[in-house]
């Protein structure tokens, strides 16, 4: 059987699934193609002529590599295919995107004849992805006089790639579709069980609205009612994309609504427009603006307000919404992207204004057909007006840059003006400006790593920035099972990974043994700067030292590639602590009240949305801290960033050289010794703030925010639980993670199915509360039964090697059933669970719910950060699945009583447990 044969046969497969062909990434199946074509008899050349033409991956990989061979091979004749003409191969290869096609068009340009060199260089000014190889030839060429190479780069820096575009159109008719009432998470759109097909685009299509074959057809019943309309989806009354990153869930939106980037390259479509009562997720707005799509902060839905300005209360204390105007499943509306306001079909009442989503760089996006193009758009033409000594015209929106003078900067400011790329000397910016920063760290994780990849190639980079001080690709979203899709997507990406220059978690050459670390705790290690920025694949890349952003799959791909990232400077928000925190409270019930008590402060708005959060940390280590940061994900913020006290700072570097180093020692460094790189950079950092000639970092006295908001510390009673509240009769306020109730509200009778101690929110002081609760009801009643299962996963190798030496583990394993092996790793998900305590393998277990699940409609008790519908768990046919969120020790001990606890019971059971030295900062 050859490799076509082999290609047939996996096309029947997937027409069972009611697949198309899965496109080509292959040069050997490419090469079998191109035989058959220059066969005339050959019974398989008219498939073998469309798939060559249709069903081909673009940029780096091997099979465009292939493809434009040999269409350059027709274009100089060589070889006669009637189908395809020389005029025909030029437009493919202008649709390749770049690598081996700007390869061949480069060769064209310069090549002896003056018609092919004039039609590739024609060709060539539509370009964008160009890098410094391509560029270097072309500079050569005309330092010796290549009149063409001359003229090429001249385009190039009047950027006509980009002006030579048309407008996009003055008014987009779209037509209303109601995803859900409440907010929209991304396990919606794209549901983490499916995270495994995410990079065969057209099967995770089919998983969108969690496989709901209804919701689908009803959708493109409307689609066939308006063919002239687009499809706006809609978060009614809640937010559209929480919850994380999601490149995924926003190729589905565009699979399903949006529009084909290029009639020869499948299922990569662009341009979607979502729509949210409360706006967009703030990064997945981001993943919209890649793909030039639109984001609309509808606003339909108000507070309804009282004589007073205040609002009005329903008998629950909520604040009661009154409609401004309907979206309505099929409401047609008008986006104006002249007068950047969203009105009625016919263009007679305004409805909203929605400037924010068309601002002049949104609107480039669009034009451009997403911000790679302007990205690597403003790139080029900044490195051709070089080579030809002359000053680029400005083409694009200039970037805002604001300054209040006489404003201090907050800590935010401080990072974006000490990072910022070309912003003249001097400059300094504001909250709002728009500026390209440099990206000190990126993370890439790999349930989207495999679609990071692909962005890799689409835009043709093969080796990372040298700018960036490190990265690192995980392994942690699919650690639970070894299962035969791991098998087949981890070694393929840790290999391509590491050959681009990111540290790996598995070595594809087996030289050290599989880490499976959860990647934030990682990013937290490998950040050794206060002042970093950090890009990573996932929403809880969210670092205790430095400005972490999470990001969708192409933007970690852009930050690797040119070792930048280009936003807006956001506003913050000042959290500080008053009060003293007392002896029974652990650090996560801090981090609870502290969403319970600023939704409670400003009368239910969330301040936090879409900004960050600049907390005075003080004297907790990183570690600890990062459990707060890790939340402010699920606060809807942007990205927080911690103030920490110098010899804290000194302590969390100090411990972080200390895991880097485990790292070198187990074999993970690269052939540019970025470990130890990041190890020098630490040992620098720690010489500045010991010497006071870089201390910490510190937001100025006269800062400005956007509000301030002090947390009391002695209203912490007892143990905070973050409620999806799943019977809400209001469905918008289900799954929101802002219903957040003491531990008294249950009553100590509301029954616990399954206990969960994992995810990115532990660290190892959580490991070792376990094992001393474990002690302690152990010498209170002489054994320790569990009532329900306790699912236990640490974050990282190192903290069990840790816990093996302080004896911890050994308490740990006595009372567990199920002890990892990763001679031997699980090879099948979980279905069932016994009343006894399970310890996993580190990495992300349940929290990513691809892998492992809880028994439908169970009711879980967990450490984790995720309580949407089907995350964790799924409903069953007799009751909701509902994932509570809270600290570790009020889940072990729901997982051994079966239930929640009373607080006597509760205090018992940590009694002379350390949970938290903690105490605001004195200044």
């Amino acid at each position: 059987m050859n490799i076509y044969t082999t290609y047939l046969d996996e096309i029947e497969t997937r027409k069972i699934q009611g697949l198309h062909p899965k496109p080509i990434e292959d040069a050997e199946l490419v090469d079998a193609l191109v035989a058959q074509i220059l066969d005339p008899a050959h019974e398989h050349r008219a498939d073998s002529l469309n798939f060559f033409i249709y069903n081909v991956l673009p940029g780096t990989t091997s099979a465009a590599g292939a493809k434009s061979r040999f269409l350059k091979e027709i274009i100089l004749g060589t070889h006669k295919v009637e189908e395809i003409s020389p005029e025909f191969a030029f437009e493919l290869l202008s649709h390749m995107k770049g690598g081996p096609s700007i390869e061949v068009l480069i060769d064209l340009a310069l090549g002896d004849d003056q018609a092919i060199a004039r039609a590739a260089a024609d060709v060539l000014k539509s370009q964008v992805f160009l890098y410094e190889a391509d560029t270097d030839r072309l500079e050569a060429a005309h330092k010796s006089g290549n009149a063409l190479a001359t003229e090429i780069l001249e385009s190039y820096a009047k950027a006509e790639f980009f002006t030579n575009l048309p407008d996009i159109e003055e008014e987009i008719k779209v037509v209303t579709f109601i995803v859900a009432v409440g907010d929209v998470s991304t396990d919606l759109l794209s549901p983490g069980a499916d995270a495994h097909s995410r990079s065969d685009r057209e099967l995770h299509g089919q998983c969108m609205f969690e496989h709901n074959k209804e919701q689908q057809a009803a959708l493109k019943e409307l689609q066939a009612q308006h063919p002239d309309k687009r499809v706006m989806l809609v978060a009614e009354k809640g937010t559209m994309g929480v919850g994380s990153s999601r490149m995924s869930g926003v190729n589905n939106v565009a699979l399903w609504t949006g529009k084909q980037a290029s009639p020869y390259v499948p299922f990569i479509n662009i341009a979607p427009v979502v729509g949210g009562t409360n706006g967009i997720s703030p990064i997945f707005y981001t993943t919209v603006g890649v793909t030039g799509g639109i984001g609309v902060d509808l606003q339909n839905w108000a507070k309804k307000l009282n004589h007073n300005g205040g609002p009005v209360l329903d008998e629950d204390g909520e604040p009661v919404l009154e409609q401004l105007y309907s979206v309505d499943n099929g409401t047609v509306l008008t986006i104006n992207t002249k007068t950047k306001k969203l009105y009625n079909e016919d263009g007679s009442k305004e409805l909203v204004d929605i400037s924010n989503a068309l601002t002049p760089q949104k609107v480039e996006f669009m034009k451009a057909g997403g911000s790679y193009a302007v990205v690597f758009g403003k790139k080029l033409q900044t490195t051709a007006a070089e080579i030809l000594g002359v000053e680029a015209p400005a083409v694009y929106a200039e970037s805002k840059e604001i300054h209040h003078e006489g404003q201090g900067l907050t800590a935010v400011e401080k990072i974006f003006n000490r990072n910022a790329v070309g912003v003249a000397p001097g400059k300094v910016l504001h909250a709002g400006s728009d500026v390209r920063v440099k990206v000190n760290i990126v993370g890439s994780q790999d349930t989207t790593g495999l679609m990071t990849a692909q962005e890799l190639e689409m835009m043709a980079a093969t080796v990372i920035s040298p700018s960036v001080d490190g990265a690192y690709q995980s392994g942690c979203h699919t650690a639970s099972v070894w299962d035969q899709k791991a098998r087949q997507n981890i070694p393929k990406l840790m290999s391509f990974m590491n050959k681009f220059g990111l540290i790996t978690a598995r070595d594809p050459k087996g030289v050290y043994p599989a880490m499976t670390d959860v990647i934030h705790k990682v990013l937290n290690d490998i950040t050794v700067d206060d002042r970093a920025v950090i890009i990573g694949g996932d929403s809880h890349t969210r670092m205790s030292k430095g400005v972490a952003f999470g990001a969708d799959s192409g933007t970690v791909a852009l930050a690797l590639a040119t070792g930048e990232a280009t936003m807006p400077i956001p506003q913050s928000v000042k959290v500080t602590f008053k009060g003293t925190l007392k002896d029974h409270m652990d650090f996560r019930d801090v981090v609870h009240a502290t969403q319970a008590q600023m939704l409670d402060h400003f009368n239910g708005e969330n301040v936090f949305q879409g900004r960050i959060i600049e907390v005075h940390i003080g004297t907790l280590l990183s570690d600890q801290a990062f459990t707060f940061t890790d939340w402010t994900a699920e606060m809807k913020a942007k990205a927080s960033i911690c103030i920490s006290e110098p010899d804290t700072l000194v302590e969390s570097l100090e411990i972080a050289k200390h895991r880097i180093q485990i790292m070198i020692d187990k074999g993970m460094d690269n052939d540019k010794k970025v470990l130890q790189g990041l190890i020098d950079l630490a040992e620098a950092r720690i010489a500045g703030i010991k010497s006071g000639e870089t201390p910490p970092l510190v937001p100025d006295e006269n800062a400005k925010y956007f509000a301030e908001f002090v947390v009391d510390l002695d209203a912490i009673n007892e143990p905070m639980i973050a409620d999806p509240d799943v019977n809400n009769e209001d469905v918008s306020k289900r799954y929101t993670h802002d219903t957040i109730r003491p531990v008294s509200y249950y009553g100590g009778n509301r029954k616990v199915d399954l206990g969960f101690v994992g995810s990115c929110m532990v660290h190892k002081g959580d490991m070792k509360i376990l094992a001393q609760m474990l002690r302690n009801i152990e010498k209170q009643n002489g054994s320790v039964e569990f009532n329900a299962p306790l699912v236990v996963a640490p974050p990282t190798y190192n903290i069990v090697d840790e816990l093996k030496e302080e004896g911890d583990w050994e308490v740990l394993e006595r009372y567990s059933g199920f002890v990892f092996d990763d001679a031997n790793p699980k090879d099948t998900a979980r279905k069932k669970y016994e009343n006894i305590l399970y310890l996993e393998r580190p990495g992300c277990n349940l929290c990513m719910g691809n892998q492992e699940k809880a028994e439908p409609g169970d009711t879980v008790m967990a450490t984790s950060t995720r309580l949407f519908q089907g995350r964790v768990v799924r409903d069953s046919d007799e009751k909701k699945g509902e994932s509570l969120l809270a600290s570790t020790p009020v889940v072990v001990l729901s997982s051994i009583l079966g239930r929640t606890p009373t607080i006597d019971e509760y205090i018992a059971a940590v009694d002379g447990i350390n949970l938290t030295s903690y105490a605001p900062p004195v200044h």
